[in-house]
Formats: structure tokens, sequence, C-alpha cells
């Protein structure tokens, strides 16, 4: 699909600069699919916020004895 977007000259020069004038669409396609995927990130990690619960977590106690714990569970981690 064809769409018509207005950039300023500075912008394009840099643009060109880059990627040269045949790859503009592609480097634009792709930043517009990775800033779409970006907002699609932070909506999901806003929209978990408070689904956890503040305590009652196994690490409470101490975080870094659970990491540690994990870690020895999981010996192909390590190498």
């Amino acid at each position: 699909m064809r769409v018509h977007i207005s950039l300023d000259d500075e912008l394009v020069a840099d643009l060109d600069r880059r990627v040269g004038s045949r790859g503009r669409s592609a480097f634009i396609a792709a930043t517009v699919r990775r800033a779409l995927d970006d907002e699609r990130r932070w909506e999901e990690i806003e929209q978990s916020f408070g689904s956890m619960s503040a305590t009652s977590h196994d690490w409470d106690e101490d975080p870094a004895a659970w990491v540690r714990a994990g870690r020895r569970a999981e010996p192909s981690r390590l190498g």
C-alpha cells in the first residue's frame, strides 16, 4: 500500500546519507514496525500494573539466595 508522508528536507537528506534514496521505504517501514512493537509492549506493561502482589513471593526474604538457587537448579544456564 502506498502512503504519502511529509518529511523536512534535512530529515530526508540524513535518511538518504544513511540508507540511500532507494532504501527509504524499507528503512521507514522497519522503523515504524519497531515503533509500533514498542508501543504494544508498553501497553502490555501498563495493563499489567497491579496484577502482581507486592508481597508473598519466593524471593521476598532473600532475593540473592533465590537467584542462586534458580541458577543451581539449571546448570545448563551457567555455561
